[in-house]
């Protein structure tokens, strides 16, 4: 049942059967000044950084997409082919379906074979942690994929809408903290699209939890994935309520940074491209993840996926060099109009 599930989810993604959320992310109202003489070189212009202490080509994070179904095997290989090529990190979709079927669905040490150079993510629902799961779970999330950290993500208003959902989230906080103080690599948290407030992501960081995915509003909304899915009209009428739930990613972005400036913050939901991550840069992030933007070339080979991430990359190169920024550095200071302040 929950390989099905997880194989509708591709499926209703992959088929563009779900609202993309109504709730803009925010980056449309962000608009950098032009620099007309930039009086830098465009070939020298510098957009690597690093992130769980590996250098990446880019500020660029495949975000977590899929995990279980047998087809998801040739997306997670196409992701970690095309990553090591670019020098990129990658995060995997719930590893559940692998912990508790035995269908790695792709997910095992044959990722780190093929992307032996770049930070891998696993990736764990926190409602588990109320169904039995624990350190010992986590710990095989890690070791199935010789993953350099653990996200654990949050998806209370999915698992609200979703029939089968789990609805029991009492007490999660110091579960996923307990975890966190128990693993050899970083635990990192994140949202599926609905964002992380300012006020959470502080808690976390003040737990020691310090690479927060805000995982904002304003791209796939999965309140809506679920009701695409759905044949009781009345529980698709529930989930599509919510289709404009969230916090747009621009503003939690900057609210996440504000309350937590010391943290890795990474921005995901809604990022369609290179412009999109520099803004994210601008607002406070470190890193911006894509996932849905990257589906379709993911599911067809790692060249498509190579393709889309040089065009991608050099977006993000452009827009630096058209803002007068040599480095990411620069990116951070540079001059931004806000005509709706997020």
């Amino acid at each position: 049942m929950l390989t099905d599930r997880k194989d509708e989810h591709l499926s209703v993604v992959l088929g563009k059967r779900h609202r993309i959320s109504g709730k803009s992310t925010g980056f449309e109202a962000l608009d950098f000044v032009h620099c007309a003489l930039p009086e830098i070189c465009l070939d020298d212009v510098d957009v690597t950084t690093s992130f769980l202490g590996k250098r990446i080509s880019a500020p660029l994070l495949v975000s977590s997409m899929t995990g279980g179904p047998a087809r998801a095997v040739s997306i997670n290989e196409n992701l970690a082919r095309a990553c090591e090529v670019l020098k990129l990190p990658f995060a995997v979709g719930s590893q559940r379906v692998a912990i508790e079927e035995g269908g790695a669905g792709g997910l095992s040490r044959s990722l780190r074979t093929l992307a032996p150079s770049v930070p891998i993510l696993g990736n764990l629902g926190a409602a588990q942690f109320n169904r039995g799961y624990g350190v010992t779970e986590a710990l095989k999330a890690v070791e199935m994929i010789d993953a350099d950290a653990l996200y654990i993500h949050l998806n209370p208003l999915q698992e609200a809408v979703q029939p089968e959902g789990d609805r029991d989230w009492r007490g999660l906080f110091e579960k996923i903290v307990t975890v966190a103080d128990s693993l050899p690599v970083p635990l990192a948290i994140k949202e599926v699209g609905s964002g992380i407030s300012a006020a959470l992501a502080r808690r976390f960081v003040d737990a020691g939890i310090a690479i927060i995915d805000v995982a904002g509003a304003g791209g796939t909304n999965w309140a809506a994935v679920e009701a695409a899915r759905m044949d009781d009209p009345d529980r698709a009428r529930l989930a599509n309520a919510f289709a404009d739930w969230g916090i747009p990613t621009a503003r939690a972005i900057w609210q996440a940074r504000a309350a937590c400036p010391d943290a890795t913050i990474i921005a995901s939901g809604g990022v369609r491209n290179g412009i999109d991550i520099a803004k994210a840069i601008r607002c406070g992030a470190d890193l911006a993840g894509q996932a849905a933007a990257l589906l379709d070339a993911a599911n067809s080979s790692p060249d498509s996926l190579i393709r889309h991430f040089e065009t991608t990359i050099e977006e993000l190169r452009v827009t630096c060099f058209c803002t007068g920024s040599a480095d990411l550095s620069a990116l951070k200071s540079a001059e931004l109009l806000q005509t709706d302040a997020p």
